[in-house]
């Protein structure tokens, strides 16, 4: 039987510094490579987001970074923008060297505690249908696929946009996981 790392999850789980932005990069190219194994090497050779780009989510206070070692530098990160009174998670990813280890459920986790607390009644997101650590594995997070008329307009432009990008060249899905009701303010 082959060994299994022990899962733990991410000594801290924070928001993005500028210092980060670089690392983002890596860590999005280093895990688009599984891609490749799945005959989808389009998505393993997609250019990760630029760095304007990851500004523009730290800035406004939505993207955040996983360390395994306080201090060391970031193994996962997430970016996430509100969508029709939702939290739409727009990119989570972990590098593969850290995969396995609980890192990408503790950053959904963490958005999902904020969202909440914030009043919102739900996480979504899009992925691939038929890749293992895509549909498959968000289902074991809790969320569930949504049905066509279930899509709201914001959405259906997040979807009509990834097939501009060409991404529907494999099945894909949109996600949501309800939150539970936030606790009462005292």
């Amino acid at each position: 039987m082959p060994h299994r790392p022990t899962p733990v999850r991410p000594t801290l789980v924070r928001p993005a510094a500028p210092a980060d932005l670089p690392v983002l990069q890596d860590i999005e190219a280093a895990a688009g490579e599984p891609f490749r194994t799945l005959g989808m090497a389009a998505v393993a050779d997609d250019a990760p987001p630029p760095l304007a780009v990851l500004e523009r989510y730290r800035s406004a206070g939505r993207a955040w970074v996983a360390e395994t070692v306080r201090g060391a530098p970031p193994v996962a990160y997430l970016l996430h923008d509100p969508v029709d009174g939702a939290t739409h998670v727009e990119q989570v990813s972990v590098h593969p060297d850290a995969a396995r280890l609980g890192i990408g459920r503790a950053l959904i986790d963490h958005l999902a505690g904020r969202a909440a607390r914030d009043g919102l009644t739900a996480l979504t997101l899009t992925t691939f249908a038929d890749v293992p650590w895509n549909a498959p594995y968000y289902a074991r997070l809790g969320f569930r696929v949504l049905a066509e008329d279930e899509l709201t307009a914001g959405l259906r432009e997040i979807r009509r946009t990834e097939a501009a990008h060409g991404l529907d060249r494999w099945p894909r899905v949109c996600m949501r996981r309800a939150l539970p009701d936030p606790p009462p303010r005292r």
